[in-house]
């Protein structure tokens, strides 16, 4: 009995002494660039199969009224949206209301080339239409309230960027018609189709569409870096990057979100497959993004990641399904970019869990 004992104790302070010198080397992966505690700072947040590693808040929510980060913050997201777009729109597929193989001609009458372009083309970045975010004109209607159809039309008579299919290129505008698409099929808003049928399904509490009027508890604000110092951020009407880029969340709801794709809890697993696979282009060669997630590797260990940029705020997530690993990360700076940062923790994780 007492041998037992000795055996549960070592295995006792063995793991306390890997974890100890785990969130060592997390803090100073993070440390590396989020180093000033009186500036704006970030949230950073590990899970494996349900089980907390690592969780901790640097730097400042709001720098005028001196409020400390918390990892309860609410940021925005910026193109992780992607992601819930994507899936919102296999929810209806999964609904019979659409196929992502429809043509957009079929929800959007007018749309040039659009009995060509498919809901496909849109989800995996190769139709080639023109992106909304690299147009000179788009600070013409950054700060103005833009209905889904306004948008649409932005951008919808520029030339193409090149041949349907031809290439990967990573485009904000077909995020943004896919959005007025879900709100077509659906006949509610984007807002409350994503409020119905993933947050609220997923107890994503804390998790909102976009707003810099209502009052939303534990709000990080967002800042800029200027050569004098911080600024707050620029002003922008989230009407604008709309589906592609205008969520708000918390590492824990980001966290809630990771189970419910895993559960099948938002629709099927047939359904969700075909946002984790690989496509091809016209020539054969496969590329590395799904339906809302960038599909690349660690080491050769599949990984399903993405991130985000909008005014003020940067985000990252990368999810090893082989380990059940989540790591997310958020900035309410957009001077500092939690990208590299997370890439690092995940490899930093995989490399204990297959130890």
């Amino acid at each position: 009995m007492t041998q037992f004992f000795t055996i549960l104790l070592l295995l006792f302070f063995c793991n306390t002494i890997t974890a100890q010198v785990y969130e060592k080397k997390i803090d100073s992966l993070i440390n590396s660039e989020f180093n000033d505690k009186n500036g704006p700072g970030g949230v950073f947040m590990v899970t494996q199969k349900g089980k907390n590693l690592y969780k901790k808040a640097f730097g400042k929510a709001n720098l005028e009224l001196e409020v400390n980060m918390t990892p309860e913050n609410v940021f925005q997201i910026g193109s992780m949206t992607k992601q819930f777009t994507a899936v919102a729109v296999l929810i209806l597929e999964d609904q019979g209301k659409l196929n992502v193989n429809d043509p957009i001609s079929k929800y959007i009458k007018d749309y040039p080339s659009g009995d060509k372009i498919t809901i496909h083309h849109l989800l995996t970045h190769t139709s080639g239409i023109k992106d909304f975010t690299k147009m000179k004109s788009l600070s013409s209607i950054a700060q103005k309230e833009m209905k889904p159809e306004m948008m649409v039309d932005f951008f919808k008579n520029e030339p193409v960027d090149f041949i349907l299919g031809e290439k990967f290129d990573y485009n904000n505008s077909g995020y943004v018609v896919l959005g007025y698409i879900i709100e077509l099929v659906s006949g509610d808003s984007y807002e409350n189709f994503i409020k119905k049928n993933i947050f609220e399904k997923s107890g994503m509490s804390h998790s909102y569409y976009a707003t810099d009027r209502q009052i939303i508890p534990k709000r990080a604000y967002g800042y800029h870096k200027k050569e004098h110092g911080y600024v707050n951020k620029t002003i922008i009407n989230f009407s604008v990057p709309f589906s592609s880029g205008s969520l708000m969340s918390t590492v824990d709801d980001m966290v809630k979100w990771q189970n419910a794709l895993n559960q099948n809890a938002l629709l099927s697993s047939k359904e969700l497959k075909k946002a984790f696979q690989k496509y091809k282009l016209n020539n054969g060669e496969e590329f590395t993004y799904g339906y809302g997630w960038h599909l690349k590797d660690i080491n050769g260990t599949p990984t399903r990641e993405h991130g985000g940029s909008i005014f003020g705020f940067k985000s990252m997530g990368v999810y090893i399904p082989s380990e059940d690993i989540y790591v997310i990360g958020f900035s309410n700076c957009d001077c500092h970019s939690p990208t590299e940062i997370v890439k690092n923790i995940a490899k930093e994780t995989l490399n204990l869990a297959k130890k």
